[in-house]
């Protein structure tokens, strides 16, 4: 059987690392024992058995080199930090290096651009959870066939992340401008963002699941109250993600083989492909 080579980047983060240990039990894929990482990390970590090289920013040029020597064309997955997503997709687009992009925050338009003046296809996506994707896709429906439904309603949402996340969910932010189509009146701002871990266990969040979850509730109140809306996910772990994402490199791998270049896909193309 053939496999697809792939490289995670931004071991030993949290979602990184879960998705390396998936990708390493998942015999669509052979691990590039690298990872890309931020500066003043340790040099090497095992996972699941396998040691992986943590490649920090100043050394990646040449390391990349000896990868390429070594493996052969392979797919990129970033889950690093909302910081180094400008220089990383450059650095992708500079270095042929087709990718799954997680990670949110930097200039999306940017990001979009430089990939469709390379000679890659990448998939980015603020979410990798397959059935959120769905579910966002469902609500994106409501809004252009519908558009001023739930106009007037009051909106609230509350999101909940791990208290080290350093954005706001970007599941979050396309969900509410899918609503502001919707004809309800919501900004960014206005987003209840719970980070501390006592609050989140009041919210009834496992205490295991505190370093690693996604809850997210978004509420709608007719002016009058007389009817209440609402939509709920609760993500706990990271697994969820690790699926969509290697669904993700798999869709990816079979443009770069059909010699797709300079595209810039989403998780809705990895959906209607599976």
């Amino acid at each position: 059987m053939t496999t697809t080579h792939i490289m995670i980047n931004g071991v030993p983060g949290k979602v990184a690392t879960t998705i390396l240990a998936h990708a390493i039990n998942d015999e669509r894929f052979t691990v590039v024992p690298y990872s890309l990482t931020g500066p003043d990390t340790e040099k090497s970590v095992r996972v699941n058995g396998t040691d992986i090289t943590l490649v920090s920013p100043e050394e990646r040029s040449a390391v990349l080199k000896t990868i390429k020597e070594t493996y052969g064309p392979f797919v990129t997955v970033d889950y690093t930090h909302p910081s180094a997503v400008d220089a990383n997709v450059a650095f992708y687009c500079a270095e042929d290096l087709p990718f799954v992009m997680g990670t949110t925050g930097g200039n999306r338009e940017q990001i979009r651009a430089d990939v469709t003046d390379s000679a890659i296809p990448a998939v980015i996506a603020p979410n990798m959870a397959k059935q959120i994707v769905g579910l966002q896709a469902m609500i994106e429906y409501g809004a252009k066939n519908f558009p001023g439904l739930f106009k007037d309603f009051q909106m609230t949402v509350k999101e909940s992340h791990q208290s080290w996340k350093a954005d706001t969910s970007g599941t979050a932010k396309a969900i509410i401008r899918q609503f502001n189509l919707l004809g309800v009146e919501f900004t960014e701002a206005d987003i209840d963002k719970v980070r501390e871990p006592e609050a989140q266990k009041a919210m009834g969040i496992p205490e295991e699941h505190l370093d690693g979850h996604g809850w997210h509730t978004y509420t709608l109140c007719a002016p009058d109250g007389s009817s209440e809306f609402g939509i709920t996910h609760n993500i706990n772990g990271r697994d969820i993600y690790a699926e969509g994402t290697l669904d993700a490199v798999a869709f990816v791998e079979k443009k770069r083989l059909a010699g797709i270049k300079g595209h810039c896909f989403s998780m809705i193309d990895v959906l209607k492909n599976l």
